[in-house]
């Protein structure tokens, strides 16, 4: 991301040709405010073009970005785009809107789903695997939960603006999504076991004795650091990597684990989600889930690509009757949020503090 960023960055600055490509789209960030976006927008081709995976990850503002790049002044300026189409088909699910966008943007658009061009892909199979808390883990997670309603009642009162709030809520969905995980992610010295981690070895457990390798994704590296103690103490072997891992030494775990040493390979969601190859793993875990389910599919798409000779198959481990259990719901909704856009569907936008707080109500608060 490094070398990606500084080479926009010197191209930027030196040169004008005749054909603008960017594959890593997301790097052209939202609302142009980093060097790299301002960079990338500044490229002066006689014709533009962006290929990508992931049009649109959580709301229409992405779209207009991409175009703000491609195609200035197609959708006006941010404000009159938000205005004319984003508005009403967010908030309102505004059909009428969404076709004339639709039918704005078709001549722009060429879309290729995996199907249609990797034929010879083996078969994909998706399990959810809906892990029962332990008592003590409910109880735990109950507490945390009647208090992280406590605090936004407690900011509403006194009176927070809405930004506040919106921070907020942010913050007590994150300690309950922690939570779902393991006790010792908002409590380090809890004594108490986790569910789903005891899920995940027997899962694992399982897969070595039938030889097969998995990768294994988490948003929190705290909950990667609790598997790897896990692992060391099982003896099992495995590679890793995160946010901090240096290039040089990502480069030989990927290896690594691509010559087969390995059963495991545990890697931060957002830091090894895109971008690598890794096909010699036949399992893909997800040990909890992430808000928009097209950052999950690139990262199961690791293993599931061309080069791949078995079949995938792909747990998601979601703690149930938790607030995990209501981002999967929220998946039903959102699993493609361009294809509302490109081929009719219904469309999820950001959320409001009221509808995150719905996350963690129940119906007798």
């Amino acid at each position: 991301m490094d070398a990606y960023s500084r080479a926009i960055r010197r191209i930027g600055e030196h040169f004008q040709g005749h054909l603008d490509n960017l594959s890593q789209e997301q790097l052209v960030d939202y609302f142009g405010l980093t060097k790299r976006s301002q960079a990338a927008m500044a490229l002066q081709g006689d014709f533009k073009l962006i290929t990508t995976g992931t049009p649109i990850e959580n709301h229409l503002g992405e779209l207009w970005n991409l175009f703000h790049f491609i195609n200035p002044g197609l959708l006006g300026s941010l404000k009159i785009f938000n205005e004319r189409y984003a508005q009403a088909i967010e908030n309102n699910k505004d059909h009428n809107t969404q076709q004339r966008l639709k039918k704005l943007l078709r001549p722009f658009i060429l879309r290729r789903l995996k199907n249609d061009v990797l034929q010879e892909l083996p078969a994909k199979t998706e399990i959810t695997i809906h892990v029962e808390l332990s008592q003590e883990e409910r109880t735990f997670y109950e507490a945390m939960r009647r208090n992280a309603v406590q605090a936004m009642q407690t900011a509403q009162a006194e009176g927070q603006h809405a930004g506040q709030q919106h921070l907020k809520v942010l913050a007590e969905i994150m300690k309950l999504r922690r939570t779902c995980c393991h006790p010792k992610l908002v409590m380090e010295d809890s004594p108490l076991s986790s569910a789903k981690l005891q899920a995940f070895e027997e899962l694992v457990d399982e897969l070595i004795s039938n030889r097969h390798k998995a990768l294994v994704f988490s948003q929190f590296v705290g909950h990667l650091s609790i598997i790897r103690e896990l692992l060391d103490k099982k003896g099992i072997h495995y590679q890793y990597l995160d946010g901090s891992t240096p290039v040089a030494k990502r480069k030989k775990a990927v290896n690594a684990s691509q010559a087969g040493e390995g059963d495991v390979f545990l890697i931060s969601l957002k830091a090894g989600g895109s971008g690598l190859n890794l096909t010699a793993a036949d399992y893909v875990i997800h040990m909890d889930p992430w808000w928009n389910p097209a950052v999950e599919d690139q990262a199961s798409d690791r293993a599931h690509r061309m080069g791949q000779k078995c079949p995938v198959t792909i747990y998601r481990l979601v703690a149930k009757d938790t607030i995990e259990d209501k981002i999967v719901e929220l998946h039903a909704h959102k699993r493609d949020l361009a294809s509302s856009l490109l081929e009719g569907g219904e469309v999820s936008g950001k959320m409001s503090v009221n509808e995150m707080m719905k996350l963690i109500r129940e119906t007798d608060d």
